[in-house]
């Protein structure tokens, strides 16, 4: 369920299909099909075939509990841990169900209540409830005016290395200057000044605001 919340979050309002659950987890399509099904048995999400699925209330409830959990262990190992953000994923993947709810807490008062996980993704409050995280990806926000990178939507440790390689990690700000999509080319300058090529896929999974002054 945490794996259609995160999608549900980047995509407001459209249902999660299989393939997206089967590409985030892992899995192949029937076993996808046979998990939001018992789901949906369960009460937690509404299931259309050959659609998609959408968490209702409780699910989205439940899913946000253990995104909340994810997130801020993911920013723990980062800040406290020293471990870089490509390696954190899969660690906190492991220790997410494995720690208590006071230590979740008392890892979110030491990290001064933080909104945003290292990789740009909003980190529920107690409540289960998530900030709006509006953003553009490089595919659509406006060219030649300075962006900043708030977001990554892919966090393979391959594409997050990626990035950091290229100076595009949360926070960096960068301009694009042009799109080619018989290219399937974006060119962009990093706040460097090195420009930088990332193919349409790529440039897709990266989310951008408008720059303050």
């Amino acid at each position: 369920m945490k794996c259609i919340l995160a999608q549900q979050e980047r995509d407001p309002g459209t249902l999660v299909t299989m393939g997206q659950i089967g590409s985030a987890l892992g899995v192949a399509p029937g076993t996808v099909t046979a998990m939001v099904k018992t789901l949906a048995e369960s009460g937690l999400l509404s299931y259309e075939p050959y659609s998609g699925v959408r968490l209702n209330e409780a699910g989205e409830s439940l899913a946000a509990h253990v995104l909340r959990r994810h997130r801020l262990i993911e920013l723990f190992l980062v800040e406290k841990m020293g471990l870089d953000w490509s390696e954190v994923h899969e660690e906190a993947e492991l220790l997410e169900h494995a720690v208590s709810e006071r230590l979740i807490d008392r890892i979110d008062e030491m990290l001064g209540g933080p909104a945003v996980d290292p990789h740009g993704d909003p980190i529920p409050n107690r409540a289960g409830e998530i900030a709006s995280t509006a953003a553009t990806s490089l595919l659509a926000c406006a060219e030649k005016q300075p962006q900043t990178v708030v977001r990554v939507g892919d966090q393979s440790a391959e594409f997050l290395r990626l990035l950091e390689d290229r100076g595009l990690v949360p926070g960096s700000r960068i301009v694009v200057d042009s799109r080619s999509e018989a290219a399937d080319n974006v060119e962009l300058s990093n706040s460097e000044g090195t420009q930088v090529s990332l193919g349409f896929r790529a440039a897709s999974k990266v989310f951008v605001r408008p720059s303050q002054p």
